[in-house]
């Protein structure tokens, strides 16, 4: 896989989690959101957005705190 086609998902610390590149983003139903020209979206983590999946800065407002990184999970 290239790294044009690889997509990279970030981890914000006390914010969303920022999608990059070619993107499929499905529903419990199999429903698919039209990202056409989205080259990354980002999703919420903190629950509080009114546009989930997507994150719409909520986080901000309720002083949501998570800086989640690979050597907390991995150690």
């Amino acid at each position: 896989m290239s790294d044009e086609a690889a997509v990279k998902i970030i981890v914000r610390p006390n914010g969303p989690l920022r999608v990059e590149g070619p993107i499929q983003l499905t529903d419990a139903d199999g429903k698919q959101w039209d990202l056409t020209g989205k080259p990354a979206i980002s999703l919420c983590r903190c629950g509080a957005s009114a546009k989930r999946p997507f994150c719409d800065g909520s986080h901000n407002k309720i002083g949501f705190q998570c800086s989640a990184s690979p050597e907390a999970i991995l150690t």
